[in-house]
């Protein structure tokens, strides 16, 4: 299956380039949010001009110029009258641009997104809101339909945002909020959390990944396959045979699930396909050994305060073998 862009994509490639992915649109929902934002510059521009002119005349006009212009009338008209009706006819527009973008017309691909401290719990969902399969840290989409996304939290605020697909929206505890996303061209696109939530905030990213639609449904049908017990992989070789030993011994299954194992824990993300990802640490990462053995070895000094203890007892050895078989989970 083709990659929509280079496989090892960063989280800060994805975000960085000019002009800033807030006003670079890549799907209709992103187009209505950067429509907007041109729009609001626009007004408030406006707004700005007329109440400094305002100002200008009531403290430095001549009364001849101040008559003219109405007297008192021309304050209260421009620095307060006009502004606020710009305002409430952009309130009122803007609530009808984004109307749209939280309703279900029944031919969207269904997905729920859980924020946790700090990183995102992916579900796959069916017509009727079952889990088909789950992941972490990354979303793949086909290219031209529309995604909803169910959002919701499992500790405290979270913010979900992909500047060049869509929206931004909060993940509040005991609520379902829903967002509507679309990418209308591959690629790999990066998103992150816009709510402060903790020390590591500014860390917790990920990444959306948009396929050509049939390279979408072979990448599906790939991950369904996966899901089943006789599907699990055999070890390809020694090391990889001795990081599955470590996994277990070390009772990382009590926190991950990976598909098709023993391995069934929920409290931690979903390490079925880290292999494939494309970032690691949700989006602060390249994925890659190096970067898989620093982060088992000791993930409190890349992302402080995260719930992955440091295993900074382990010896060299066990770090490469514990890497080689989370590079061998595709």
């Amino acid at each position: 299956m083709s990659q929509p862009t280079s496989s090892r994509s960063s989280l800060a490639e994805a975000l960085s380039g000019w002009p800033p992915p807030v006003l670079d649109p890549h799907g209709p929902f992103s187009n209505t949010v950067t429509s907007l934002t041109w729009v609001l510059i626009a007004l408030v521009t406006l707004i700005f001009a007329l109440v400094c002119a305002a100002l200008w005349v009531a403290l430095y006009g001549s009364d001849k110029l101040r008559a003219r212009l109405g007297g008192e009338g021309v304050v209260k008209w421009f620095g307060l009258i006009v502004p606020a009706g710009i305002l409430f006819l952009l309130l009122a527009w803007g609530m009808t641009l984004f109307a749209g973008m939280t309703a279900i017309q029944g031919d969207e691909l269904r997905m729920r997104v859980s924020g946790n401290i700090y990183w995102w719990r992916v579900s796959y969902l069916d017509a009727a809101g079952k889990e088909i399969h789950a992941d972490a840290n990354e979303l793949h989409i086909p290219v031209g339909q529309p995604v909803v996304i169910d959002m919701v939290s499992e500790d405290v605020i979270h913010s979900f945002w992909v500047p060049k697909l869509g929206g931004k929206m909060d993940m509040i505890p005991g609520r379902t909020n829903r967002l509507k996303l679309q990418a209308d061209k591959a690629g790999v696109y990066g998103g992150q959390c816009a709510e402060f939530c903790g020390g590591a905030h500014s860390l917790m990213g990920f990444v959306v990944v948009a396929h050509e639609p049939a390279d979408w449904q072979r990448w599906r049908e790939a991950r369904l396959a996966r899901q089943q017990p006789q599907s699990a992989p055999a070890p390809v070789n020694d090391e990889v045979l001795r990081g599955r030993q470590l996994f277990g011994d070390m009772g990382c299954a009590a926190c991950h699930r990976i598909a098709g194992t023993a391995a069934q824990g929920v409290s931690g993300p979903d390490l079925t396909h880290i292999g494939s990802r494309q970032s690691l640490g949700a989006g602060i990462l390249p994925n890659n050994r190096g970067t898989l053995i620093g982060w088992i070895g000791d993930s409190q000094s890349i992302k402080p305060n995260n719930r992955m203890p440091a295993y900074r007892s382990l010896q060299a050895a066990e770090l490469h073998a514990l890497a080689a078989y989370m590079e061998s989970l595709k």
